[in-house]
């Protein structure tokens, strides 16, 4: 056996070691990735839902109170269509920051695809939901700028308190129902 071919078995554990480390580093930013939309720095719907069954959880367990917001952008095509797709894009970055600057860190944003967005508040009920829901229905009404442009944002809240739900995909569709309702009614 020649010097090349004896492996420092030191060396060997520690690169194995660095190996490993990086194999777990990449596994977590996986998993991280799996839960968080790809355009903007929301939720995406299934880290969303996990979110909402963790808080069902601990509400049902420390007797708790949380609201949910569901909120659908009005006229969102139009920013689309006028302005064009990568304004669009923007206009759902820009909402996103909007709810998570204007959340609590107990708090979680989510989109639930296209535009539609949510909000979980914990320890907050029916009362603070439509508060919070007015004050980022006006925030959304200010619009946003795109390339010197002022384009106008709008939506429409729906805004359901937990209830002892046992399924998350039963309170989501309960706020979305909210939300359509108040969206034919204007």
């Amino acid at each position: 056996m020649t010097d090349a071919a004896v492996i420092d078995p030191h060396a060997e554990i520690e690169r194995l070691r660095a190996e490993v480390e990086a194999l777990r580093l990449r596994a977590e930013a996986a998993e991280a990735a799996a839960d968080h939309d790809v355009l903007t720095p929301a939720l995406n719907r299934r880290g969303f839902v996990a979110v909402l069954e963790r808080t069902m959880a601990y509400c049902k367990r420390y007797e708790a109170t949380a609201v949910l917001l569901y909120l659908d952008l009005d006229g969102f095509k139009g920013v689309n269509d006028s302005l064009g797709h990568a304004a669009g894009d923007a206009a759902l970055v820009h909402v996103a920051n909007l709810l998570l600057a204007n959340s609590r860190a107990a708090d979680a944003v989510g989109r639930m695809g296209g535009d539609e967005f949510a909000l979980l508040m914990l320890n907050a009920g029916l009362d603070e939901g439509r508060d919070k829901a007015a004050k980022l229905n006006a925030a959304l009404a200010e619009g946003f700028d795109w390339n010197g442009t002022r384009a106008p944002l709008g939506g429409s809240f729906g805004v359901r308190a937990w209830v002892d739900h046992e399924d998350a995909e039963v309170w989501l569709a309960e706020a979305d129902a909210a939300m359509w309702v108040r969206k034919r009614g204007r």
